[in-house]
């Protein structure tokens, strides 16, 4: 037997009047979901439990089978284990966005753009590789990553404040988040040194001379230290892959004790390289019992409130990842259960993230009983939720529900 998950981050959405008052996955043309989903189950599931933000840190990390009350102690931390750092006792992590800042006149700080115009990596390792060789100290240091996406790890105690995630607030004012970083010595001269290296830097001026948005400054947030988690090998004795553009998805398979798939050409984003996961998921089905596939482009889209690289985004996920990898499990005769999902929703109308429960299929190609009949959309689900009552509180116990089984 062959388990998958795949998870298209945060595609739920909202009803949009562009699209006649339905929401992008419904509008979508996703006949491969849609198939499966009306053999197979469909219901809600419940990825972030109260009183937790709705990052993709915790929500995945419950679709993974962890339960976030128990094991969360940060993003950055996951980020690390995907890069191989090892923090020591007095260390903490940061997760290091490049951002476009706009500062005001009246000292206003205003965040225009969370990822630098999605800078690529390698303009973005120019940036990190000089900031780690000008503005580093015994306290900071930069880890490169992928795109806008970095890390800092800082010795010392915590200076007190409460970071924010920067895609929380696109197009606001961020003056008093700005201004708690700069009440602390050390990390306002982080701040500065920074601020003055990414001001001159030949990456950005060719940025700005392309009409694309600089890299302006650093935005530390999702800090934590190391979380120790029992693998998914012992829970459940089963040997596994993770395949993800992002290292926050590749930390979670690291601590899961699932072996990380770099895919050559894998963004984050729409032009991400979906053959080569699809590839990547196939061959790691051949030789192991469990896939954990990730596709960050939906969400990114989301972000950006970008409704036709959300459409784009979502039908690629369907026709590029699902089709495919299911297709491919057919004709080689596997049995497999299959859950496909979301995170959380990213609506277009928020640019940020929702903790709505999640339209959730489980498909059994060894299927005895009819399915639910329906098409994969959260206005479904909804209604199928409201007449079965079978919701998953529990997001974490979703991996107990697709892997125990009669």
């Amino acid at each position: 037997m062959k388990y998958l998950i795949l998870v298209g981050d945060g595609m739920g959405d909202y009803p949009i009047a562009e699209l006649g008052g339905k929401t992008p996955l419904q509008a979508a043309a996703t006949p491969n979901m849609d198939r499966l989903c009306a053999a197979g189950e469909l219901f809600l599931t419940r990825t972030v439990p109260d009183g937790f933000p709705p990052g993709s840190d915790v929500a995945n990390m419950s679709l993974l089978g962890y339960d976030p009350a128990r094991y969360y102690t940060g993003r950055a931390p996951l980020e690390a284990a995907a890069m191989n750092i090892r923090l020591a006792a007095d260390e903490t992590a940061f997760r290091c966005n490049l951002v476009t800042l706009d500062e005001e006149g009246d000292g206003r700080v205003v965040m225009r753009d969370f990822c630098s115009g999605h800078i690529s990596t390698e303009e973005a390792h120019q940036l990190i590789a000089d900031l780690e060789r000008h503005c580093s100290s015994h306290a900071f240091h930069f880890k490169p990553g992928v795109s806008y996406r970095h890390l800092v790890i800082y010795k010392g105690e915590h200076p007190g404040f409460a970071p924010v995630p920067p895609h929380d607030h696109i197009g606001k004012d961020v003056t008093t988040y700005w201004q708690a970083y700069r009440q602390h010595h050390p990390w306002r001269e982080l701040l500065d040194q920074a601020g003055r290296l990414l001001a001159k830097h030949p990456v950005n001026e060719k940025r700005r001379a392309a009409g694309k948005n600089p890299a302006t400054q650093i935005w530390l947030w999702g800090e934590g230290k190391m979380p120790s988690v029992p693998t998914l090998v012992d829970r459940f004795a089963i040997s596994g892959a993770m395949i993800s553009a992002v290292d926050l998805l590749k930390g979670l398979g690291v601590v899961g004790g699932l072996t990380v798939i770099n895919v050559p050409g894998a963004t984050g984003y729409i032009d991400t390289n979906y053959e080569g996961k699809a590839q990547a998921a196939c061959q790691a089905l051949r030789q192991g019992d469990f896939v954990f596939v990730h596709l960050e482009a939906p969400d990114e889209a989301g972000h950006q409130g970008s409704l036709a690289d959300k459409l784009t985004a979502i039908e690629d996920f369907d026709r590029r990842i699902v089709a495919p990898i299911v297709a491919d499990l057919d004709d080689r005769g596997e049995d497999y259960r299959v859950v496909v999902t979301m995170d959380h929703f990213t609506p277009l109308a928020l640019r940020t993230h929702v903790s709505d429960p999640v339209p959730t299929l489980l498909f059994d190609s060894r299927r005895r009983q009819p399915g639910c009949g329906l098409a994969f959309h959260e206005e479904n689900a909804r209604r199928h939720d409201a007449s079965t009552g079978i919701r998953l509180d529990a997001g974490h116990q979703l991996v107990e529900k697709l892997l125990r089984h009669d």
